[in-house]
């Protein structure tokens, strides 16, 4: 059993923000990372532009130099790919932690390939990797996907994007210039209040020209091969189609956290426990950092202001050293 001093559970920006500070402190530290770098921004859409612009993404004060002010997925890939690359960092790719349980005074940290002892754990796995569902007969059908990548697939075909956010509208109107046929299905009365700036004119001057239907405060009530139900105030529609894209956010990994013991807030929000001075959890020498620690509102913490996480965990780290 290999021991460590610091495991670090995630490779995101954030994870990748801890090494960096890790490294430079000289603490013996490794990465784990269940797919590859930046594993949740390998999963977004092919075509996506972030909300933030390029300086906001930087972490350690690494210059981050895009095409355009708010750059692209591919341009933060090649970014944080680099900055491990180049920094030489200590990550282990395609392992996924599995257990993580204190035992006196270290950890005993179990994976897919390797058990490890380390006397420091920091949490900072994001929040990408599950979906919310809508739990509706037929959700579970080939057709259905929680997850959008590129718009190709969808030339020519009947798909319902259901949600509001910038994902849902990102993709109605992608899949809508490749030549699908698109029904925005909103659960509220109008389009998300955080869907970015430049492009909500683009979706509202669609749906007013009818190239794009939207249907609002809608309930989804069944889902068929080649159709969907739906319930509004206006009545029950049985709309024909072909795919659906239920883009209806996402969780943090709840389950893991209160399996590692993290103690989760009682109401729906579920806010996992830590020292905002520190980020330590409920548990000595364990940190979270990162989304993870806005529970389910995942829109609190995000790469630009919690990068801070990463010499806050190390400072305090040190000062126990």
């Amino acid at each position: 059993m290999k021991h460590i001093d610091l495991i670090i559970v995630g490779g995101g920006p954030i994870g990748i923000a801890c090494g960096l500070e890790a490294k430079k402190k000289n603490i013996d530290y490794l990465i784990l990372e269940k797919g590859p770098i930046v594993n949740s921004l390998f999963n977004y859409p092919v075509n996506m532009q972030f909300f933030s612009s390029s300086e906001k993404l930087e972490i350690d004060g690494i210059p981050f130099i895009s095409n355009e002010a708010k750059p692209k997925r591919n341009e933060a890939l090649e970014y944080y790919r680099r900055i491990v690359t180049s920094n030489d960092l200590s990550i282990n790719l395609f392992e996924e932690v599995i257990t993580v349980n204190k035992q006196d005074k270290d950890f005993h940290v179990t994976t897919n390939k390797e058990q490890y002892i380390a006397t420091y754990v920091i949490i900072a796995t994001g929040f990408y990797d599950i979906p919310n569902t809508i739990n509706v007969s037929g959700e579970e059908l080939p057709k259905v996907s929680h997850y959008y990548k590129d718009p190709h697939f969808y030339a020519k075909q009947k798909i319902a994007v259901i949600g509001a956010s910038n994902s849902a509208v990102d993709a109605a109107l992608e899949c809508y210039r490749k030549g699908a046929e698109v029904t925005l299905l909103v659960r509220g009365s109008e389009i998300g209040k955080r869907v970015k700036y430049w492009v909500r004119p683009d979706i509202d001057n669609r749906i007013a020209e009818g190239s794009i239907k939207a249907f609002y405060n809608v309930t989804i009530t069944e889902i068929l091969p080649q159709s969907i139900s739906i319930h509004t105030p206006e009545g029950d529609f049985s709309l024909a189609n072909d795919y659906v894209l239920a883009l209806t956010g996402y969780k943090p990994n709840f389950k893991f956290l209160k399996k590692i013991g993290i103690n989760l807030s009682e109401d729906e929000k579920l806010y996992p426990q830590y020292n905002e001075q520190t980020m330590e959890s409920n548990i000595a020498n364990l940190y979270l950092a990162g989304v993870i620690c806005g529970g389910m509102d995942t829109h609190i913490w995000f790469i630009e202001n919690s990068r801070i996480h990463a010499k806050i965990i190390l400072n305090n780290i040190i000062s126990k050293k």
